[in-house]
Formats: C-alpha cells, structure tokens, sequence
C-alpha cells in the first residue's frame, strides 16, 4: 500500500461512447507527462457499475507545497497542453479533492 500525507483524487466524466478514445489519448499523450512529473499513480480505475463513464486516478504528495509545485509543472510542460488538445469534447467534467490518510488500528492489523 502507497503512504503519502496528501492524495489527489481526481474524478473524469467521459462523454458516453467515448471511453476508448479518452484513454487511448491519456494513455500516449498524458501519462508520460503525469510520470515525468507526479511519479506513479496509487491507482487508475474506470467504473463499472453505478455512475458510469468515469475516470478515477490518485497521485500521492508528501505535503501541499509538493502537490502545488509538481501540478505546476505537470501545467506548463508543454507536452501536457498538446494531451489537453487532443481530449477536447471527451470530457464533460471533472472534480479534484485533495485527501488524507485516516490513522485507524483496525486498518493496522495484519
């Protein structure tokens, strides 16, 4: 399990039938740029039941300054202004929360 003080939870609707396209596009055009800047996800998920045509990545940070600084970074590359280009119309919205861990002992037992 990934451990970082802050989490980025990002949330994509896809426009319906569009699903592939959007991440064959995050795929070749926006993930190098994530990686080069964020590091690797905790995770990438599509929803399947409930709401569908959905996106859920998390990227982990050790305090809100690193969020800022990377997120700054990610923005100005200009790799990522050609991803954001390309998924015009594959996105109807998105909704980012930054959270953090919750310190249970239940969670800490084997």
């Amino acid at each position: 399990m990934f451990h970082k003080p802050i989490v980025d939870h990002r949330i994509y609707n896809i426009t319906p039938r569009c699903m592939p396209k959007f991440l064959e596009v995050f795929d070749q055009l926006a993930m190098p740029v994530l990686k080069k800047h964020l590091g690797e996800p905790f995770g990438f998920y599509v929803s399947s039941v409930g709401i569908l045509n959905q996106v859920v990545h998390l990227w982990g940070y050790d305090s809100l300054d690193d969020y800022e600084k990377r997120s700054h970074a990610r923005d100005t590359d200009p790799e990522f202004q050609i991803y954001l280009k390309a998924s015009e119309g594959l996105v109807v919205s998105q909704v980012n929360q930054i959270v953090k861990p919750v310190h249970l002992s239940s969670l800490l037992q084997p």
